[in-house]
């Protein structure tokens, strides 16, 4: 059928092959080619065959699939009010302001105070960072965790670290769901949110694979499975 011809034509210059006379009859010579093999198949009972008959149920199972999906997305288009929204949201988690910031995190709030004794009595912070710290993400880096914005924290920590100057340690403990934190500032900087235009394809796909993604879900609470 013609129509086959037009979906592989459409598939092929998709993914970039220019319409070409060319083009068309290679599209021919493949169609023949597999017409002819798939005869061959059905003249041998091939396609009558259990798992062949599995196989191709859940060919056209995918092919259904991926055309509601595709139909979900031209349906509910994340807006550019949407895509402006998300940006600013991201803006205010940002802050305008970038820190260098270095912790030790222990299990609990005794071990955390005897500690930040230790560094107030003239251990060095790095120091007391490898020897005791529990995070190995940091722990032999002396504590650091290099620059980052207070949005990348959990609110307990970003809180502290906000309140503490260039320099300046916590003189209490921290808590947060990862233990007991002693925080130091090294640096801050100025941070300047990347331009609009540059991120608004990437706000936008993020957005469409989130609303996409929530529909899925609310389908799948919505069945019932035996």
């Amino acid at each position: 059928p013609q129509a086959y011809a037009d979906t592989m034509m459409a598939e092929q210059t998709a993914k970039g092959a220019p319409d070409s006379q060319e083009l068309r009859d290679a599209v021919r010579e493949e169609l023949v080619r597999r017409e002819i093999l798939f005869q061959a198949a059905k003249k041998k009972g091939i396609d009558k065959q259990a798992e062949v008959q599995t196989q191709i149920e859940l060919a056209r199972q995918a092919v259904v699939l991926r055309a509601y999906l595709q139909d979900f997305v031209n349906t509910n288009q994340v807006t550019d009010a949407d895509v402006k929204k998300a940006y600013d949201d991201m803006k205010a988690r940002l802050g305008d302001t970038e820190y260098k910031v270095s912790h030790i995190l222990v299990e609990d709030e005794a071990k955390a105070k005897a500690l930040i004794a230790k560094i107030e009595a003239g251990d060095k912070f790095e120091d007391v960072a490898k020897a005791e710290s529990t995070d190995p993400g940091s722990k032999e880096r002396g504590g650091d965790l290099g620059w980052s914005s207070p949005g990348m924290y959990v609110p307990a920590f970003s809180e502290a670290m906000t309140s503490l100057k260039k320099g300046e340690m916590t003189k209490t403990p921290v808590q947060s769901n990862f233990g007991w934190h002693i925080i130091r500032v090294e640096d801050t900087r100025k941070l300047d949110a990347p331009e609009f235009d540059k991120i608004a394809p990437q706000i936008k796909q993020r957005l469409q694979s989130q609303k996409l993604e929530e529909h899925i879900t609310a389908l799948r609470q919505a069945a019932k499975v035996e």
